[in-house]
């Protein structure tokens, strides 16, 4: 396949492009894609990076590729901005399973793919969007905003299910059930720890800036990413009492719907942030075989388990670096 593509777009086009794929969210700041142009083919490709894995967290690769999907999400929306098209192929070729997906940029935009988001700015709220793990003030979120966010993962082939007050509850128990086993298993709190990073000490990581405190009531299990190391905790503080939350889930559970689940997630978070509205990832039960098999459960049991996501309202959260957008 192949089309008039990015071998017409400039540098400067590029790097814009390559700077909002960048921007996207994934496990631990581990940014575990890669960009590579077929100046053959005009094609760029999408790979993920075997180094970046966490081979404990996530041994089957499924954040990675949620991860990726969210920078492949990112990189259509800059496309979209540039007026153009982006045709997009999902698992290109078995033989590499490295190559997640192939972008054309091509033509002008036909003004259907994003369009009707097209007034929220998804472009801008790229920059926007930063991970939040501090309290929210508890004030809900409007219904028709928590519309248009379900609205968006299912556009992107995935659901997005909001829990009511005994599924929340549940949906806690288990995310403190993963936290209290990743603190008890050495070798994953040591593979966490590895990835926290004093402030401007490296490209990739969580800098401690970033981190959020604990919530001193002991309801909202937010991942503690420091453990027994005190020094770096931040004083404990009290969360939101009604915590609100959506799972993100897809009807199969194949490498393709991880990626196809993480272009869900990046749509959803930039609706949200385009509302202003925060947002944080509980994704410690997701981590246990039987915990993330125990979140199918009432309305999500024919539906696989992707991400627990936390929106609200309040303050912006920390930056995390980036490493240079280049192909």
């Amino acid at each position: 396949m192949h089309a008039s593509g990015i071998s017409e777009i400039d540098a400067t086009a590029l790097e814009t492009l390559l700077a909002a794929a960048t921007a996207a969210p994934s496990i631990h700041n581990t940014q575990p894609w890669r960009f590579r142009l077929d100046s053959a083919t005009g094609v760029l490709q999408v790979r993920a990076v075997a180094q970046k894995a966490l081979s404990l967290t996530d041994p089957e690769f499924r954040a990675q590729y949620l991860s990726v999907g969210a920078a492949l999400f990112n990189l259509r929306v800059a496309v979209d901005h540039l007026g153009l098209q982006a045709m997009v192929r999902l698992l290109p070729d078995p033989s590499d399973p490295g190559l997640l997906a192939a972008v054309w940029p091509c033509g002008r935009s036909d003004f259907l793919s994003l369009a009707q988001w097209r007034e929220l700015d998804l472009y801008g709220a790229i920059a926007r969007r930063h991970t939040s793990r501090m309290p929210f003030t508890g004030r809900p979120v409007p219904e028709s905003v928590v519309a248009q966010m379900t609205e968006a993962a299912r556009l992107e082939g995935a659901r997005l299910r909001v829990p009511d007050f005994a599924g929340t509850r549940r949906l806690l128990h288990l995310t403190a059930a993963g936290e209290a086993r990743n603190h008890a298993d050495a070798g994953r709190a040591a593979e966490t720890r590895a990835w926290i990073t004093a402030p401007g000490e490296g490209q990739y990581g969580i800098p401690v800036t970033a981190l959020g405190p604990r919530d001193s009531a002991g309801r909202l299990p937010m991942r503690d990413f420091v453990g027994t190391q005190r020094s770096r905790h931040l004083p404990g503080l009290r969360f939101e009492r009604h915590t609100q939350l959506a799972l993100l889930c897809t009807a199969r559970d194949r490498r393709v719907d991880w990626l196809r689940a993480g272009q869900a997630l990046q749509r959803v978070l930039l609706v949200a942030t385009a509302h202003g509205v925060r947002t944080s990832m509980l994704h410690q039960a997701l981590e246990w075989p039987d915990l993330r098999w125990a979140m199918r459960n009432g309305p999500e049991r024919r539906c696989s388990p992707q991400l627990l996501i936390r929106f609200g309202y309040g303050p912006e959260g920390g930056r995390t670096p980036r490493a240079p957008a280049r192909p």
